[in-house]
Formats: C-alpha cells, sequence, structure tokens
C-alpha cells in the first residue's frame, strides 16, 4: 500500500504528465524563430500608452493620415500584458510569453481532448492535431489570449456538462475578459449557444445523437450564457466593441480581401490536406458506426471547415474544435493509460530532460536582435533619426508597427491597425498607389509626402526614382529610403485635414 505521499509523487511523475512535458518543448521548438511578426509592435506600442497614461486610446493616435478618427480598443487588455511582459525583460520577456501562451494552449488543449476522450495518449494525438492547425497563427498577437479563452471555454462547458454544473458560472468572468482581449469571443458565443441548443433536445438518426441535459444543468447554463451577455458590456466603449466582430466580416472588404491571412485556404497546401484528412476520418467513423458524432459537434465542425475554407487564419479555430472531437472519436483505437503499470522514475527522468531542453531551446537576446533585423527596417529607421529626416512620411504597410514603436516621432501613412484605415478609406488609396492602379504622384501630393520606407520588393521603388524629384538614398536587404527633393520657393504645406483637404500654412508674421 503505497503512502499519500508516494501517491503524489506519482501523479506528479505520471506518464501524462510526462507526454504534457513533450508539449512543453513542442511549444518551445516552435516559436523560438517566430519572434518578429508585424503586428507586435503596434500592440506592444498601445499597450505602452495605456500603462503609462493609465488611458485606453478610442481615436488614432499614431498617424496623420486618419485625422484621430475614432478607434475601437477591442485588444486594449491583451495589449497591456504584452506591453507588461515586455517592461519586465525586454525582449526576452515578449520571448517567453510567446512560449508560455503555446504551452499553455497546447496543455488545455490536451486536457481538453483527454477530457473528451478518457484516454491520455489519444488525447496527446489530439494535442498534436491542435498544435499542427496552431502553426498557421502563433505569434506574440492577443489572438493568442483569444484562442486560449476557446479552449478554456471548451474545457468548462465540458466539466460543466460531466461533473458539476457549477463550472458554467466560470464563463461570465472568462467572457468580461475575452471581450477585452480579442474580437473572437465572437466565437466563443457562438459555442456557447450551440452547447445550449443541443442541451434542449434528444434525438438519434444513425450514429448522429443529441442527448438531452438534465433539468438543472440546462437551466445553470442558460443562466450563464445570460450573464455571459452581460459581461461583454464590461469594455470601454460598450456595444461598439461588441459588434466589432460583425462589422469587421460585413463592411471591410479590403481587409478580409487584400490581406495575406485572411486569404482563402488553398486546398493543396499541406493543412488544406490534413484538413480534408481530418474530415474524412470523422465522417468514415461515423457511416462505419465505429464511432457516434453529437449534433453539436457536427455544426461546429462544419462551421469551423467553412472558416478555414474562408479565410486560412481560422485554421487555428479549426484545430480547436476538430481535435477533442477526434480524441472521442478516437478513443477506443488505442489503449488507454492504466497507473498500475506506470512507471514514475523514468518518467521523472524525461520530464527533468524535457525541462533541460526547453531551457536550452529558448532563443538567446542577441537571437532575438537579429530576428528583429531581418523582418523589421531597424537600419533604415536608424538612418532616418541620423539623418533628420523630416516631413509627412508614407510607408510599407508591414512597417507600420514598427515605426510606432521605434520612431514615434514620425507618424506613419499605415500600420496594422487595418480597420481604422479603411474606415477612412486611406487603405483604398494607399492600396491604388502601391499597386499602380493610380498615378504615383497623386497620392505622394495629396499628403505632401517627403520621403518614403519601403519594401525592396515594393513596385514602387523602381517607380519612384524615375520621377524627377526622388531619389533613393538608403536601401538594404529589408528596406528602401527614397526622399523628395526640395523645392526652391514652394509654399510649405501640412498635412490634409478631416476631408482630405491640403491647407497652406499660416504665414510667420513674426519672421517678417
Amino acid at each position: 500500500m503505497r503512502s499519500p505521499r508516494m501517491k503524489r509523487l506519482g501523479r506528479l511523475f505520471s506518464f501524462p504528465v510526462m507526454l504534457g512535458s513533450v508539449l512543453l518543448v513542442l511549444a518551445v521548438l516552435t516559436v523560438r524563430s517566430r519572434f518578429d511578426d508585424p503586428d507586435l509592435w503596434w500592440n506592444l506600442k498601445i499597450g505602452q500608452v495605456i500603462w503609462t497614461t493609465h488611458i485606453i486610446p478610442v481615436t488614432d493616435q499614431f498617424s496623420y493620415t486618419t485625422n484621430h478618427h475614432a478607434w475601437i480598443p477591442h485588444e486594449w487588455l491583451a495589449q497591456l500584458v504584452i506591453y507588461g511582459a515586455y517592461r519586465a525583460a525586454g525582449y526576452s520577456g515578449l520571448m517567453f510569453l510567446l512560449c508560455l501562451m503555446t504551452a499553455a494552449l497546447l496543455a488545455a488543449g490536451y486536457a481538453l481532448c483527454s477530457l473528451y476522450s478518457g484516454n491520455s495518449k489519444v488525447a496527446f494525438l489530439g494535442a498534436l492535431i491542435l498544435w499542427f492547425f496552431a502553426t498557421i497563427g502563433l505569434s506574440i498577437r492577443a489572438q493568442m489570449i483569444g484562442y486560449i479563452f476557446l479552449v478554456v471555454e471548451l474545457l468548462l462547458i465540458q466539466l460543466g456538462r460531466t461533473r458539476s454544473a457549477r463550472w458554467f458560472f466560470a464563463l461570465p468572468p472568462l467572457f468580461a475578459l475575452w471581450v477585452n482581449c480579442h474580437a473572437s469571443f465572437i466565437m466563443g458565443m457562438i459555442v456557447a449557444f450551440v452547447f445550449w441548443a443541443s442541451a434542449q433536445v434528444s434525438f438519434r438518426s444513425g450514429s448522429l445523437v443529441s442527448a438531452q441535459w438534465e433539468p438543472r444543468s440546462r437551466r445553470r447554463l442558460g443562466y450563464a450564457l445570460l450573464l455571459s451577455v452581460a459581461a461583454l458590456f464590461l469594455n470601454p466603449v460598450g456595444i461598439k466593441q461588441i459588434l466589432y466582430p460583425l462589422d469587421t466580416l460585413l463592411n471591410m472588404p479590403l481587409l478580409l480581401g487584400n490581406v495575406a491571412e485572411y486569404a482563402p485556404l488553398r486546398m493543396s497546401d499541406e493543412r488544406g490536406v490534413a484538413l480534408m484528412g481530418l474530415l474524412l476520418l470523422s465522417f468514415l467513423m461515423v457511416m462505419t458506426r465505429r464511432a457516434r458524432m453529437f449534433w453539436d459537434e457536427a455544426f461546429l465542425l462544419v462551421l469551423a471547415t467553412w472558416m478555414a475554407v474562408s479565410h486560412e487564419r481560422m485554421l487555428f479555430v479549426f484545430g480547436i474544435l476538430a481535435a477533442p472531437v477526434l480524441s472521442r472519436q478516437l478513443s477506443k483505437s488505442w489503449e488507454g493509460y492504466d497507473p498500475e503499470k506506470d512507471r514514475p522514475s523514468l518518467n521523472a527522468l524525461f520530464i527533468g530532460m524535457a525541462l533541460v531542453v526547453a531551457f536550452l531551446a529558448f532563443p538567446t537576446r542577441q537571437n532575438l536582435v537579429s530576428q528583429v533585423e531581418a523582418q523589421s527596417p531597424v537600419k533604415a529607421v536608424e538612418f532616418i533619426q541620423q539623418h533628420h529626416l523630416a516631413g509627412p512620411m508614407l510607408n510599407d504597410h508591414a512597417f507600420g508597427g514598427y515605426l510606432m514603436w521605434a520612431a514615434p516621432e514620425h507618424p506613419v501613412f499605415v500600420d496594422g491597425r487595418t480597420d481604422v484605415f479603411e474606415w477612412t478609406g486611406v487603405f483604398r488609396e494607399f492600396g491604388n498607389w502601391a499597386t499602380l492602379r493610380t498615378g504615383p504622384e497623386v497620392l505622394l501630393n495629396k499628403y505632401r509626402v517627403q520621403f518614403c520606407l519601403l519594401n525592396p520588393e515594393s513596385p514602387m521603388v523602381r517607380v519612384l526614382p524615375l520621377l524627377p524629384d526622388w531619389k533613393i538614398v538608403y536601401s538594404d536587404s529589408t528596406a528602401v529610403v527614397l526622399e523628395r527633393s526640395p523645392v526652391q520657393g514652394a509654399a510649405e504645406m501640412v498635412p490634409p485635414d478631416v476631408h482630405g483637404e491640403l491647407k497652406l500654412a499660416e504665414p510667420d508674421l513674426a519672421a517678417r
């Protein structure tokens, strides 16, 4: 008979925990070279503003083209977390946050698949499925927190339906945090209401099943959902923040049509092939009656598939929703974990080795600096600052976030906050200019642009030097700086007003 202390040690160094440590290593190895995401920098800057001013910005403060247009701070809490990590340990703090979020995502997914399947070995396979599809978007961005919350929501609902209905009342505080971290809260609401609707009915059609929940669980889930809807209003701008995800889907065609991560899934891509393979496997298991499919699972799988096929970034959501379903269906295909056959000492050795590997794989600060220099216009910004380039700047869309962070003295033309630039029409103007659908001088003259910071692959890098007043003053493998030659006797100009019209600067009477 083992003592309580030995039992605790046995659970701590059990085979399922050892598998979890493997996921930790996988998390670090996956993201160690993913430090510099273009959206990191503007998230970091907004987090800094909130941290230092204690004010959540609700208008644009960083661009001269939007004229302080109203802005929805739909990720402000996540941005504060990101800046907090930077403030604590600089680049290393940000990388630690990324590793932590990735490990938390995989660990929560592993726990979810274990709860669904009752088989830790199959659950590990489910966690790998989640990891595979999540690689489409593992980065230091607010969406990571949103997707962790989606996994946590599924865990709470599963615990509520199988253990105790009290778990449902953790949903309202979850949504109160979620609505302030990422717009994916709307997906969480859809998931919750699908489960609630499923709980109301009972039917069976072949292997497609819906099992009605007991009245007490149905009532508690309903109350929790009502409180969750109310919790969504705990945000800085009220209903506007709640409606923001719908506004993005319905009223931002340029964002959805021109930003790469919103592009449709290429079915020849490895993730497209894997998606179709998993769906086929699940379908065959249902058709051959080797496994059941609950109608809420079927609905969510269809929804997630449609979203992933429409926008490849939604593969992340597909992985989260598909992994537990596949784990449950495959639970009897692999022998389960038997605690009596466990070997804690061997597990402890593997866990220790996993921790050492994760520690050694964590990138050095110099490695992180090198990643930033390889992806962001670091040297070009240093050139701009050292040579005191002045006047309105036109920058590449992907460079806007880094400029907000590294060169706040130069208001950006456009950046990764594509929503506010689409609302104001700037994104359309910039897109037409960058793709040569309008004359190159039209936009430059309208905003009196004095210098440009562009990607070397931009067509404008070859077009602008052909114009009489423009020349390349700096170039490297990451960025090109072009400057307009000053025109003698030209009237001093200021950026356009809110209606997009240029105004002459007021004369300096004192100088006369």
